[in-house]
């Protein structure tokens, strides 16, 4: 049996651009009440589509979530090679040293020095101490 999906957006304002906020517009569509249904309402592709362009945003999510803790290529890789759509991701405890030091391995030679520095200075204060 069909369901009735409703779905509100809006165009927020935008200072930059000096536009007003548009909206907000509402619709109703018919959906599935369960993805079998939505085969039979919709067909395989447009589901298998819509499906996968969802969790194409999912995956990016958690690779720029990924990145943001200096993972690298192949961490990131080994954290999400092995996802399932529709199963989150477990959060891992991050080390903050392994993750400091992925941060140092992907900064560039500027960066690197940069955090040296820094590092050596905190090294200089402790030992002061």
């Amino acid at each position: 049996m069909p369901a009735k999906l409703t779905v509100t957006a809006r165009v927020p304002a935008n200072k930059e651009k000096g536009t007003d906020e548009l909206g907000p517009a509402t619709i109703s569509v018919n959906t599935g009440e369960s993805a079998g249904e939505m085969l039979k309402m919709f067909g395989d592709e447009p589901v298998k589509t819509n499906a996968h362009a969802n969790w194409i945003v999912v995956l990016q999510a958690g690779i720029r979530s990924a990145l943001r803790a200096g993972l690298d290529q192949a961490s990131i890789q080994a954290k999400l090679g092995a996802a399932k759509m529709g199963v989150a991701q477990a959060r891992g405890i991050v080390d903050p040293q392994q993750a400091y030091l992925a941060l140092f391995q992907s900064a560039t030679p500027e960066k690197q020095a940069e955090m040296i520095k820094e590092l050596t200075a905190k090294a200089k204060a402790a030992a002061g101490k």
